[in-house]
C-alpha cells in the first residue's frame, strides 16, 4: 500500500468556497483502484461550515459550547471529564467536541460537513468524471482519541464512497480451519488512519492524501447505498462496550 500526502495553498474561511476546485488543482493525475481521503476541515471550510470567533474568552467558551451540543447526538458535560472536554456522539462515533475545532482555521471554529455522505458522493461522482476511471474510491476523514491510549489519530472516516467499508470474514475459516464468527476489517476506518498519519495534525498543510496499492479493497461503481450504510451504524444496545457506554448518563444533543 502507497499512501500520498497531496500539499495545498492555506485553506481559508471565507476564502476558498469550492472543494471541487481544490482538488482540481493538486491531485495528480488518478489511477485505477486508487482512494483519495480528503480531511473533513478543508470539506467544511468550502461548504461555508464555519463560524467567526470571539474575541471575548468568556463569549468563546459558551460559543464553542452551544456549538458543541447543538452538533451533538448524545454529550457527557464538561464536569465528567478531567480535561474539561465534552465528551460527544456523533455519526455513530464516540469523539470530543463533536468535531468543532478551531485549529488550522484562522479565527473561525471549523464544523463537519453538513452532510459528510452527500459530500464524499459528490466527490467520487466528480473525480470519476474528471479521470474517467471507474474504481476510485473517496473518504472523508477526522481524528480523535481512543480510550487507553495516549494521542490523537485518524481512526474513522465521516463518510466513503467508491468502495465497501467492511470486508466481512465471517463464515469464513481461519489457518486452521475455524470458521470465523464476529470478524469484519473495518477497511474505510483503517484505510482513514493510514492517510492521517502521512497528512500530519499540524502545519504540514497536506489536507488530501492519494491511497494506492490496495488489492484489498472491493471496489464499486456507486455510491453507497442505505442498506451499506446502515450496516456500519452499531446500535449502542448492541455494541461490545454497552456496559461501559450506558453506564453514564447520556444528554441529548440537538442534531
Amino acid at each position: 500500500m502507497r499512501v500520498t500526502p497531496v500539499k495545498t495553498h492555506k485553506i481559508i474561511p471565507g476564502k476558498d468556497r469550492d472543494i471541487f476546485a481544490v482538488l482540481d488543482k493538486y491531485l495528480p493525475l488518478l489511477k485505477e483502484r486508487t482512494v483519495v481521503a480528503v480531511t473533513s476541515k478543508i470539506v467544511a471550510i468550502c461548504e461555508g461550515r464555519v463560524v467567526p470567533i470571539p474575541k471575548n474568552e468568556k463569549e468563546k467558551e459558551k460559543l464553542k459550547d452551544a456549538l458543541i451540543i447543538k452538533e451533538a447526538e448524545l454529550y457527557l458535560p464538561r464536569s465528567s471529564s478531567r480535561y474539561n472536554v465534552l465528551l460527544t456522539v456523533k455519526g455513530s462515533s464516540i469523539i470530543f467536541s463533536s468535531g468543532v475545532d478551531e485549529s488550522n482555521a484562522r479565527g473561525y471554529f471549523v464544523l463537519w460537513p453538513k452532510d459528510p455522505q452527500k459530500s464524499a458522493n459528490a466527490i467520487r461522482e466528480h473525480l470519476a468524471q474528471k479521470y474517467k476511471k471507474k474504481h476510485l474510491g473517496v473518504i472523508i476523514t477526522d481524528t480523535t482519541s481512543v480510550p487507553l491510549r495516549w494521542g490523537q489519530r485518524g481512526v474513522f472516516v465521516l463518510a466513503h464512497s467508491g468502495f465497501s467499508a467492511l470486508n466481512s470474514y465471517i463464515g469464513k475459516p481461519d489457518i486452521f480451519g475455524r470458521k470465523l464468527k464476529m470478524t469484519s476489517a473495518a477497511i474505510a476506518d483503517a484505510l482513514g488512519t493510514a492517510a492521517v498519519l502521512v497528512m500530519g495534525e499540524g502545519a504540514e498543510q497536506t489536507p488530501l492524501a492519494v491511497i494506492e496499492g490496495i488489492a484489498f479493497v472491493k471496489f464499486q461503481e456507486r455510491n453507497p447505498t442505505k442498506r451499506e450504510l446502515k450496516k456500519l451504524r452499531m446500535p449502542l444496545a448492541d455494541d461490545l462496550y454497552a456496559p461501559l457506554l450506558k453506564a453514564v448518563k447520556w444528554r441529548k444533543g440537538g442534531s
